[in-house]
């Protein structure tokens, strides 16, 4: 009886399970999908960390990013790491220790940065520099900091400024970059795409001359004229929202063609025949029932094209296209990798280099993975 019972419970969850999947929404078999791929969900967390750290930079950091933080006394240094023993003895609160400006006949009388053996102890939400956080609540608690004195968990640039506070600054602005760059793309994406998809005919026809168009512009040139046009007067509010436009307008064609496709395989559908019969408008048949039709696709697509404007963003930048100082992105910050005094003694400047490819491809993989869940009644092999 006990093992006929156990039978009957194990039947009657299969048949739940089986329920559960043949009634579950799109958006619910896709999650679920997504869920079980292990190494998407993992790059999903990845992710989250990172979008996190950017949006709450200005917390998370110690210090600002620009010449307010600067420590004039601590110029190329190299990365101070909380500890809780040294010489003279251990204690219950992490700490660091001082540095001092010095030269004497042991350094040919040239300045150099030491060690001293003072302590300064590490605190958890001191007051610091003000900011807004999420560009509306005026705050001035910082995560951490120290009693005296600086903290630089990755060193600092030649100006002295703190690496780890213009990391997590650059992550934010890269990822802002980035968004608004989908955002202009998602947008004439789907106006064009689903005209010419729609209606078809001789608007197809130039509309995918467009498309083409755009395809085959030299990037590498057009963005070096881009860099001419700009003038050095323009402030970095100014210069951002001009490079997120340069990349939104020459990234919608791909995702242009695509929800293009989908229109016009489901154009002729019976819903859409019956809308168009019941006198719906062309807009209302194209943003009420033909796009909501392959939703899950376009957000794939868009997570699929972030990493892109963030790589684009960046590599403008490093070639001196893009955003310049003060304004703090990847880009930005892997301008300084490429001198050869950096790459001979000043190793700690590279560290922004393994998160900047960690974020991309989390990107990548968490697009990999809503793309194979964007097919949910799919046998999984």
């Amino acid at each position: 009886m006990i093992a006929l019972a156990r039978r009957l419970g194990r039947r009657r969850a299969a048949d739940a399970t089986k329920e559960a999947y043949f009634t579950a929404s799109q958006g619910q078999l896709i999650w679920q999908r997504f869920r079980a791929n292990r190494t998407a969900r993992a790059a999903f967390y990845v992710l989250f960390f990172f979008i996190f750290c950017g949006v709450f930079a200005p917390f998370l950091s110690p210090y600002n990013p620009t010449s307010a933080g600067r420590n004039a006394d601590y110029t190329n240094g190299a990365p101070q790491i909380p500890q809780f023993c040294d010489d003279s003895g251990c204690s219950w609160r992490p700490f660091v220790h001082g540095t001092e400006r010095y030269r004497g006949a042991d350094t040919n009388f040239r300045w150099v940065t030491r060690q001293t053996e003072e302590r300064s102890y590490l605190t958890f939400l001191p007051r610091g520099s003000e900011y807004r956080l999420l560009g509306v609540i005026p705050m001035d608690r910082h995560l951490f900091g120290v009693e005296e004195g600086f903290i630089h968990v990755f060193g600092t640039d030649a100006q002295g400024k703190d690496i780890f506070s213009r990391t997590l600054h650059a992550i934010g602005v890269s990822l802002a970059v980035g968004s608004a760059g989908v955002l202009i793309s998602f947008v004439l994406a789907l106006i064009i795409g689903g005209v010419a998809g729609y209606f078809g005919g001789w608007v197809d026809t130039v509309l995918q001359a467009l498309m083409d168009t755009v395809k085959t512009v030299p990037t590498i040139p057009l963005f070096m004229a881009v860099a001419a046009f700009i003038p050095d007067t323009w402030s970095a509010e100014q210069r951002f929202f001009f490079i997120s436009l340069v990349l939104g307008l020459l990234g919608w064609g791909t995702l242009a063609r695509r929800i293009r496709t989908h229109v016009l395989a489901e154009r002729s559908a019976d819903y859409v025949l019956a809308a168009r019969m019941s006198g719906a408008s062309a807009g209302h048949v194209i943003r009420r029932h033909l796009l909501p039709s392959f939703t899950s696709y376009i957000i794939v697509d868009l997570v699929i094209s972030f990493p892109y404007m963030v790589l684009a963003e960046t590599a403008l930048s490093f070639i001196g296209l893009g955003l310049n100082d003060p304004v703090n992105s990847l880009g930005v910050m892997l301008q300084n990798v490429t001198r050869v005094e950096v790459m001979l003694n000043y190793h700690w400047y590279f560290i922004p280099v393994p998160i900047f490819v960690a974020i991309v491809l989390a990107f990548v993989l968490v697009g990999d993975g809503l793309r194979d869940a964007a097919d949910p009644y799919s046998e999984k092999r």
